[in-house]
Formats: C-alpha cells, structure tokens, sequence
C-alpha cells in the first residue's frame, strides 16, 4: 500500500469460543421483533453457525420465520414466529448441534 497503512481492528472471538468452520468476521443474523417464541441457543460462534441454526428451524413445519442474534460465546437469541411446537425446536436446534438452554 505504498507505505500506507489503512488498517480496522475487527472484535474476534476468543481461541477457546471460535469454530473451525469459518473465520470470525462472517456476517452475523439479525433478529426482527415482530412477536414469537423466544429462545437461548448456545455454542452458536459464527455466521455459519446461524445460518445451520436458521435453516434447520426454518424447515419445520408451522414456522413462519425463524432469525438469531448471534452472541459468540455467549447464549445467541433465536426468534420463532409461527406454531411450532417447544420441542419440535428443540429437536432441530440439538440436531443441527447446538444446545436450546432456555426459553424467554
């Protein structure tokens, strides 16, 4: 850059919290409050992770929209707009590996 550094110092997640599947400036979901089922995931560290838990909610049936705010690290928000059932989510987030903690 011809002597020219022009550098942005980008939050990463800690080497004990981060996945191997992708680097941790991987675009993040974004949860719109429009009503629903709220949920606790964890383990979700990544945009990857988000999406593997979007898609398989998404997927079940009575779910009319499902988005994350993701908390590497921490527990991530999963919002359900819909009438799925508690432990039919529950299902989907284990088996898409990850851990549904709480409902809020």
């Amino acid at each position: 850059m011809c002597g020219t550094e022009n550098r942005k110092e980008l939050p990463l997640t800690s080497s004990g919290a981060g996945c191997s599947c992708c680097s941790t400036d991987a675009p993040e979901g974004s949860v719109t409050s429009t009503g629903g089922a709220e949920y606790a995931v964890e383990g979700l560290t990544c945009g990857h992770c988000v999406a593997t838990v979007r898609k398989a909610v998404a997927a079940l049936d009575g779910v009319e929209a499902a988005s994350v705010d993701l908390v590497a690290g921490g527990l991530s928000r999963l919002v359900i707009s819909g009438s799925a059932a508690e432990t039919a989510i529950r299902d989907a987030v284990t088996s898409a590996g990850y851990s549904l903690v709480a409902t809020r």
